[in-house]
């Protein structure tokens, strides 16, 4: 299994969508999956079947419909943000299966700063105590997966105060930076990504490619 990770930096979110989700339609059973990193500049993003009434007081933050999965979100620098366009039929999971595996590469990175992490039932991302450090958000179209996870570095948190994070009233979230973690994210990334390599593929580790920092471009 060959895994392509791919570095972008700081993206404009709609750029990058258009270019997950045109790579996910194009791409053949013999691609291989990639892991696109990326940093957002400030944006709020609602998923299909979002409600705008969780977003509270954008601002002057653009607000994205996208077609993830989940409620309301926020991105912006200094949050880590991992694509991941995986053929799920190829690995043989379901999309219940894949949020467990992220969410699993978050918990397991987070172990190794002494930091206790749990999921929720019915309520995907990562928590710390009460507080949500990560969350998740993906798209599934003929078994391959476009979006991912946002893991929050060490960021503004002032903009999840203008919405209903993922949808639910008065969530707290929490950072790295706030658990004792001096890191930022091209730091983080690194200890990260072989942690999510393992969670993914189901504890084997994949052969990992460094891709070119350019969207990858696959004839229809």
């Amino acid at each position: 299994m060959t895994l392509t990770i791919r570095h972008f930096g700081e993206v404009d979110y709609g750029e990058c969508w258009t270019a997950m989700r045109d790579f996910s339609m194009r791409r053949g059973a013999a691609s291989a999956d990639e892991l696109w990193c990326v940093q957002h500049p400030s944006v709020f993003t609602l998923g299909r079947g979002g409600k705008p009434e969780h977003i509270l007081a954008a601002g002057s933050i653009p607000v994205v419909h996208s077609d993830r999965g989940g409620q309301v979100t926020y991105h912006g620098p200094g949050q880590l943000v991992v694509y991941v366009l995986l053929d799920t039929h190829r690995l043989g999971i379901g999309p219940r299966e894949l949020v467990r595996r992220l969410e699993q590469g978050v918990i397991d990175v987070l172990a190794g700063f002494d930091i206790e992490a749990e999921r929720r039932a019915g309520a995907p991302g990562v928590y710390v105590a009460d507080a949500k450090v990560a969350a998740l958000g993906l798209r599934l179209r003929n078994g391959m997966s476009y979006h991912g996870l946002a893991l929050n570095v060490d960021l503004d948190l002032e903009p999840f105060l203008r919405i209903n994070p993922c949808g639910y009233a008065g969530l707290r979230v929490t950072r790295l930076a706030d658990l004792g973690v001096a890191l930022d994210c091209a730091a983080v990334l690194a200890l990260f990504l072989p942690h999510l390599a393992r969670a993914l593929y189901g504890g084997v580790a994949p052969i990992v490619v460094q891709g070119e920092a350019a969207w990858p471009v696959i004839s229809a």
